[in-house]
């Protein structure tokens, strides 16, 4: 029997088979779980690339995520329109803030940019059985979380009306001194801290403004998009599911 015989043999006994892949064009993004033959020319956009640039600069380093990123820099592009502030709950090192405050040129915008972390990764306080069970904090430890809310304050000390909030949501809600919110990212990798923060902005946000859902999508956090879908119903509101693991919402 030849080799192909038997890696076949060995494969349908575990119920599975080998499948010749299709022709077709080569993708034009691969990364971060999308793959896609679709047009991505927002790669080559220069405000893109220098604003991307500047989220790997406060990261220090690349996450491969530009998908992501473009979605959040359209979302801040429609909400800098609206009246309110900006808030993100889940900064680490202020990637994507950073991304977003150099595309719009933060310093000439009116706004308030509210920044939330405990910038020492997720508080064990604020985790569910099902996300304690699934390994949460475990991954927490092994994740690349900020050390300290120093460098955040050196990352953003550029740019005007940037207000950083040190503590665990939903304590630390409180010290959010806003009337009307425009935009709301929401990136803290469990649920409950979410759904408080949800439930505490979501009757500030200006009609048309934008909450933007950082993992409701993303395999592995399936818990705190069934959280989500709840809040969200209690609201009346949908939430857009998208490809790249996020999740949107827009207030009307």
């Amino acid at each position: 029997m030849g080799w192909k015989k038997i890696v076949k043999s060995a494969l349908a006994k575990r119920g599975l088979e080998i499948v010749a892949r299709a022709e077709g064009p080569s993708p034009t993004y691969d990364q971060d779980g999308l793959r896609t033959i679709h047009n991505a020319d927002f790669l080559q956009d220069a405000d893109f690339v220098a604003s991307y640039a500047r989220g790997i600069e406060a990261a220090e380093a690349d996450y491969s995520f530009h998908w992501r990123v473009h979605v959040g820099l359209w979302a801040a592009s429609v909400a800098v329109k609206l009246e309110g502030d900006f808030v993100e709950c889940g900064v680490n090192r202020g990637f994507l803030s950073s991304a977003i405050m150099k595309s719009l040129d933060w310093n000439r915008r009116g706004k308030q940019f509210w920044l939330l972390d405990t910038f020492a990764g997720i508080d064990s306080r604020f985790v569910t059985d099902e996300e304690r069970d699934a390994g949460i904090l475990e991954r927490n430890e092994g994740e690349f979380y900020v050390g300290g809310v120093d460098v955040v304050r050196e990352n953003f000390s550029e740019w005007e009306r940037v207000r950083i909030v040190v503590g665990a949501v939903p304590e630390s809600l409180v010290e959010v001194d806003c009337n009307q919110v425009a935009y709301l990212h929401l990136d803290m990798n469990c649920a409950p801290p979410e759904v408080a923060a949800f439930e505490f902005f979501w009757p500030k946000m200006v009609t048309g403004g934008i909450v933007l859902l950082d993992d409701y999508a993303y395999r592995g956090y399936e818990s705190q998009k069934r959280a989500m879908d709840t809040v969200a119903g209690r609201a009346e509101v949908k939430i857009l599911s998208l490809p790249t693991g996020q999740g949107i919402i827009v207030k009307s």
